[in-house]
């Protein structure tokens, strides 16, 4: 596996020159494709200095060990043979994981839905609680959100809300979050102080673009309608929100959130050919059908991923056993913890099946 990265260093080096060159510089277009790949690189060069440099000292050390005659030395050389034989085995590890095969998707935006599942009028206002955390992370990644569609509840909560996010790796940092979230707190309407429990469903669909996904026009069937709920005058009074169906699938998107009837079209097209996209991959591959069943759950509270308690400032993602006392920090949008921790996990797994 680490055979050809001495031509990737070599490769490394010759970007960085490019970089620095003026008529490079001047031509952005090629500027951008260069830093790009060398942003690509940085970290599997990185690792691999790292593991070089450990080689070296070992091979320094087997020198010593074969040499030297003051046992104190020696002791000391053998203690620290130890040590990088272990710094050794973690930087290969670490160039392992960073050498698997990418996942195409994980440059995409994404559309993310969140919908408030079993728990009433709770399950509504922690959905909107969720999705103010992904905005919050969002702006800390310096992403764009764009809300696509939702339906707001009386006392503010969201029976769904679906939203478009772009960005740099959207959807390799974001797609581990489908699945059940649970949430353990005292809604505000509870006199007795009692906990109460409920359940929120999340769903991470990649995007995916016009030219990616062909749909026969004459597979769709547009349903135009007067918009209900807040909006401005026109709500009301004009045919702007849209109901698309693929008849093929079934598939049914609405949007109401654009007084344009037009702009409404276009939202809900993007949600259908997200959740068009993801349908395909279910069908091309058991293993993903499977993963996607289990992600967005029933909607339940069994079968979560992640449960909330708010009395005890504590959150648990269940799929990795991972606990942190920092609610009131993960809410603001502090996701960069669970993200990380998540990816490591999921990485290990894939290499252990690469190796199997």
């Amino acid at each position: 596996m680490f055979e050809q990265l001495g031509e990737v260093e070599k490769r490394f080096e010759g970007l960085n020159r490019l970089m620095s060159d003026p008529e490079v510089i001047a031509r952005q277009t090629e500027y951008q494709k260069y830093a790009r790949e060398q942003s690509e690189l940085a970290p599997i060069i990185a690792e691999y200095k790292i593991l070089k440099s450990i080689k070296e000292q070992l091979a320094g050390n087997k020198v010593l060990l074969e040499t030297e005659k003051d046992p104190e030395m020696l002791e000391m050389v053998e203690e620290e043979t130890e040590t990088l034989k272990s710094g050794k085995l973690k930087a290969e590890e670490n160039l392992k994981r960073l050498l698997l095969p990418k996942d195409p998707r994980d440059e995409k935006g994404v559309i993310l839905e969140v919908r408030a599942g079993t728990g009433g009028e709770e399950a509504s206002l922690f959905a909107a609680d969720l999705f103010r955390m992904y905005t919050r992370y969002a702006e800390l990644q310096k992403w764009k959100v764009e809300v696509l569609s939702e339906s707001v509840t009386g006392k503010g909560g969201l029976k769904e809300v679906i939203a478009n996010i772009q960005g740099r790796n959207v959807y390799s940092k974001l797609k581990y979050e489908s699945g059940t979230h649970r949430v353990q707190r005292v809604p505000e309407t509870e006199t007795q102080g009692r906990i109460h429990t409920s359940a929120v469903t999340v769903a991470i669909l990649p995007e995916v673009a016009a030219v990616e996904l062909d749909i026969n026009p004459n597979d769709l069937k547009f349903d135009v309608f007067r918009s209900s709920g807040p909006g401005g005058q026109s709500v009301n009074t004009t045919d702007s929100a849209v109901r698309i169906t693929h008849i093929p699938s079934g598939l049914v998107v609405s949007c109401q959130d654009e007084k344009s009837q037009h702009k409404n079209k276009e939202k809900g097209l993007r949600v259908l050919r997200a959740r068009l996209y993801d349908e395909m991959q279910r069908k091309q591959h058991d293993e993903l059908a499977k993963e996607r069943k289990e992600q967005v759950g029933s909607g339940d509270r069994s079968g979560r991923i992640r449960t909330y308690n708010f009395p005890q400032e504590r959150i648990t993602d269940h799929r990795i056993g991972l606990t942190l006392h920092k609610l009131s920090q993960v809410m603001e949008g502090d996701l960069h913890e669970i993200i990380s921790q998540l990816s490591v996990f999921y990485q290990t797994e894939a290499l252990k099946k690469a190796a199997s």
